[in-house]
């Protein structure tokens, strides 16, 4: 089994701003192939389904939205790989978050890495005792003005990036198809890179294994 994780706050308070765009990326994800967001399970919001494979392969997939506020993420992430068939954290796990080091809506898959100063990353980097999972990165940007960085991930996007926000999340979506698809190598080779070439037009054909 594959287990995509959203990080995020919970309650309306929270759901438009920075520091939930991972959780808006695999709700995306999890509407591209038909997940039902329903189940509460792990401390989250919990779905099940499957991912179609060129030769029509399906994947079983789970995509999970931690419930505990973002610096316990940790805690629904292991109960979730405590119960579910999740063979190696290491192949099968990745982890949507937001990241105020890249530009907005720049994406960066990773094999591996530390937290960045992420604090829902960290956590579960702690309560796994390990970091070698798959994360997708999902650049915010930094405040234009002095700012306390916590403060600017729980402000809303501004109302130009949430002109082309749906755009950027629709492509970080497919970014994690790709990751099971193509592998995380050829995944990074396309994703990676400038939004605005990864938004042509043949990058745009397809959600569901058209690409």
């Amino acid at each position: 089994m594959k287990l995509v994780v959203g990080l995020g706050n919970p309650g309306r308070r929270y759901a438009a701003t920075r520091h939930n765009v991972g959780v808006r990326i695999v709700e995306r994800f999890a509407g591209n192939h038909g997940i039902a967001l329903t189940g509460c399970r792990f401390e989250g919001r919990f779905g099940r389904g499957s991912v179609e494979r060129p030769g029509g392969e399906a994947l079983d997939v789970a995509v999970l939205e931690p419930q505990t506020y973002m610096n316990l993420s940790g805690d629904s992430v292991c109960e979730a790989l405590r119960y579910l068939p999740v063979e190696d954290p290491g192949r099968d796990l990745i982890v949507a978050v937001d990241d105020v080091d890249l530009p907005f809506g720049r994406l960066r898959l990773r094999p591996r890495g530390g937290a960045a100063g992420h604090q829902g990353l960290s956590h579960i980097i702690d309560r796994l005792g390990r970091s070698d999972f798959p994360r997708l990165r999902f650049g915010v940007g930094r405040p234009t003005v002095e700012m306390d960085t916590a403060d600017y991930v729980l402000q809303r996007f501004s109302s130009e990036e949430e002109a082309v926000l749906e755009g950027r999340i629709a492509e970080a979506a497919r970014a994690i198809r790709a990751i099971w698809v193509d592998g995380l190598v050829a995944a990074m080779n396309h994703y990676n890179r400038d939004p605005e070439a990864a938004l042509a037009p043949d990058a745009l054909e397809g959600e569901n294994g058209t690409e």
